[in-house]
């Protein structure tokens, strides 16, 4: 069994707190006391935690992260930039995912109420918004990074999902494009409708229209875009252009149009969002809006980072701007 510090107190006949202060290096522990407890730590092999190192101090020099799951295609990126910043000054980093629904989220409960980490990161997992508000108001400083646009009432970083769905749309038009299918991803999502908001109003700008039969919901996954596509094209008004809302669907609607005998881009242009490292990969590469994912965890950390040293919170998000990447699925 692991050996814990309320072990190591019994042994040495002292409090936790004390066991702790002598983790810290604190002055205020007499030395026989200290050799006693160090003695005892290196007879019984005790490995100290964050939370008992910072138990004297009040402070662990640690930030939680919660996430959805590892297995999000721009997890990683986003992941890498919280790790650079935190890393960089001093802290360590908790990492949490949400897989097993309720159960993850109980878990997750248990470290806040430990105090296991100082702050959190947030990516925010399904049916978590509710817990959000519980735990900000209870004192704990809190950053969303990608909030689907829900826009909660504490501090968050996102991007700019209309502006990059406008982007896409008027990319479409200069080509020449003039019917435009959409695949969509989960309704609820704010980012689902701030990207098809911004394609729409550049479309209507522009003097087009987005036809609503040609609008198909999908759940950012590559089979719904491959189901999507062999759908309309069975039953929709003919089409020249694909905007997905993310790269994963785009690779599925690239799938379909090829079972279907479609070229792509000489029949049809197909856009993405997020510049994943699959959409460079693609056949052909594929135009996309990109997401600075990297940008958007190290914006994230710095703002955490920023709290808990004293600085007041944002009084509105921060968003990182997208960019178009233009390849070789819209070439005319």
């Amino acid at each position: 069994m692991r050996v814990t510090i309320a072990e190591v107190a019994r042994r040495a006949r002292v409090s936790k707190t004390t066991v702790s202060r002598v983790l810290n290096n604190k002055a205020d522990v007499d030395a026989a006391t200290a050799i006693r407890v160090r003695e005892v730590i290196a007879a019984t092999g005790y490995i100290p935690s964050a939370g008992a190192v910072g138990l004297a101090r009040g402070v662990t020099r640690t930030v939680g992260m919660l996430v959805p799951g590892l297995t999000w295609p721009w997890m990683g990126e986003v992941l890498q930039g919280v790790a650079d910043v935190v890393e960089s000054k001093g802290y360590g980093l908790l990492l949490s995912t949400a897989n097993r629904g309720a159960d993850s989220l109980e878990e997750f409960s248990r470290q806040v109420s430990a105090k296991a980490f100082d702050g959190l990161l947030l990516v925010e997992p399904p049916d978590a918004v509710r817990h959000l508000r519980v735990l900000h108001d209870s004192g704990l400083p809190v950053v969303v990074i990608d909030d689907r646009g829900r826009r909660p009432s504490f501090p968050s970083v996102g991007t700019s999902n209309r502006q990059g769905g406008a982007d896409a749309a008027r990319h479409l038009l200069e080509t020449g494009r003039t019917r435009f299918a959409t695949v969509t991803g989960p309704r609820d999502f704010g980012c689902t409708s701030d990207r098809l908001n911004g394609f729409r109003d550049a479309i209507l700008e522009a003097g087009s229209t987005l036809d609503p039969r040609l609008i198909i919901e999908g759940d950012f996954t590559s089979e719904s875009g491959e189901a999507a596509i062999l759908q309309l094209l069975e039953t929709g008004p003919e089409f020249d252009a694909v905007f997905a809302h993310n790269d994963l669907t785009a690779a599925g609607v690239l799938s379909g149009l090829r079972k279907a005998g479609k070229t792509v881009p000489a029949d049809v242009a197909v856009i993405g969002f997020d510049d994943i490292p699959l959409a460079a990969h693609t056949q052909p590469p594929l135009t996309t809006v990109r997401q600075p994912l990297r940008q958007m965890g190290e914006t994230a950390a710095r703002q955490l980072l920023a709290q808990l040293a004293g600085a007041p919170s944002p009084s509105a998000p921060l968003v990182v701007p997208t960019t178009l990447v233009i390849r070789e699925s819209t070439a005319r």
